[in-house]
């Protein structure tokens, strides 16, 4: 028997039980649209955290206290012993760092904002040098960014996210008008760039002011983490080296031992956040497959009932000259056919529930190519897997016995 004239007997066979084939494949759809949303997800993730990160530039390092992302209890306990980093170690590290292009320091909270009867009280706060925005590539687009002597002066001056605008001020044009700052009086200078959002959380919601303004409020006790820029990849080694060395020398750690604060490249939040989402994606793909295999499990056992049902046809067949490899290669088609339609619904099913989370939470979505293709070959290959034993057991069937069954 020909491939092509396979194919078709296979086709017609599905197609004359519409119902029970999609009842059939269920088990692989879900488990295909489970993985392709699962990878889409996590794909944008990271390019997402990539790029974020990426944003403050290669060559920008920073020096605090704590990692921002603790995934160990002890690690964190240990952390919470250490002295915090104080407004003098900033100094010191941007008076001294001779390989730093630039050095900023930032402390953050949420508080209260207030503008005439409008007001948000869950509005990120923060405590920034004058050279911080420009580090962080936060783009002015209206007003101006700060100015060491805002720095100097503990200036009452801020700069505004736009949803400060958009929600407190109406859209307004905010440049000159005066805000509260958890009950601090501040005149908005700057209106930043519009970030959008993340997991369904606005990255616009902010105010930033002078770091010596946050403290006069705030207190000076409290970490702060400093921002240290190389000038160039190239000498982000020698600067975190040098910028490390002056903060131990300056927080008198012991020689040999620990640091008594943490230094973080844009490389080590993105491998740190690979490392996770790939364990994450790894259980997730885990339980998906379950799926498959119980799809495939149906696959085979609905395909031993169309050996049962179809036994005469297989007689005939056999009797008219069919041979026991031609048998054997309709009903493997047949199953192999089931699962990748399967895995075709799954594929379509996988990417709009990732673009739904997407529209509903905000959590970024990158379709990967590969994973299509790998679906479909999974899916395909579960189908002829679990196809294997009803088809020997139809191509194995004696005619004569087979003829007889329906007599």
């Amino acid at each position: 028997m020909e491939f092509k004239e396979a194919v078709k007997i296979a086709s017609q066979s599905l197609w004359a039980n519409k119902l029970r084939t999609i009842l059939t494949l269920l088990g692989v759809v879900i488990g295909v649209s489970s993985v392709i949303a699962v990878v889409t997800l996590v794909n944008g993730a990271n390019s997402y955290v990539a790029n974020k990160v990426n944003k403050y530039g290669a060559d920008v390092f920073t020096l605090s206290k704590q990692p921002q992302i603790i995934t160990n209890y002890n690690e964190y306990v240990k952390c919470q012993k250490r002295k915090n980093l104080l407004l003098d170690d900033y100094r010191y590290v941007a008076e001294n760092c001779k390989h730093c292009a630039q050095v900023g320091a930032q402390q953050t909270t949420v508080g209260k904002i207030v503008f005439g009867t409008q007001s948000s009280t869950d509005t990120t706060i923060r405590g920034q040098t004058y050279a911080m925005p420009e580090m962080q590539n936060l783009n002015v687009v209206q007003g101006r960014g700060f100015t060491p002597t805002d720095d100097e002066h503990a200036s009452g001056v801020a700069i505004i996210g736009s949803d400060i605008q958009e929600n407190l001020m109406k859209g307004d044009d905010p440049i000159g008008k005066e805000i509260r700052v958890d009950g601090v009086p501040y005149t908005v200078i700057g209106l930043g760039e519009k970030q959008g959002k993340t997991l369904g959380q606005s990255q616009d919601n902010w105010v930033a002011v002078p770091l010596s303004a946050y403290q006069k409020t705030y207190g000076t006790a409290k970490t702060v983490t400093i921002y240290a820029k190389a000038g160039s990849s190239e000498q982000l080694e020698a600067a975190s080296d040098e910028a490390r060395a002056l903060l131990r020398a300056f927080r008198h750690d012991p020689p040999g031992g620990e640091d008594s604060f943490t230094l973080e490249t844009s490389d080590t939040f993105v491998s740190l956040w690979k490392n996770i989402s790939s364990g994450f994606e790894a259980v997730a793909v885990a339980i998906a497959a379950i799926s498959l295999v119980v799809g495939g499990i149906v696959i085979m056992n609905i395909m031993l009932v169309s050996v049962t049902e179809r036994t005469r046809e297989i007689g005939v067949r056999k009797a008219l000259g069919a041979r026991r490899g031609d048998i054997l290669i309709q009903f493997l088609i047949e199953s192999g056919t089931m699962a990748l339609i399967g895995g075709a619904i799954g594929v379509i099913g996988g990417v709009v529930v990732a673009q739904i989370v997407t529209m509903l939470l905000g959590f970024p979505s990158s379709l990967a190519i590969w994973s299509i293709f790998a679906g479909l070959v999974v899916a395909a290959s579960v189908g002829i897997f679990f196809g294997v034993y009803p088809a020997r057991k139809a191509a194995d069937l004696d005619p004569i016995v087979a003829l007889r069954s329906e007599i």
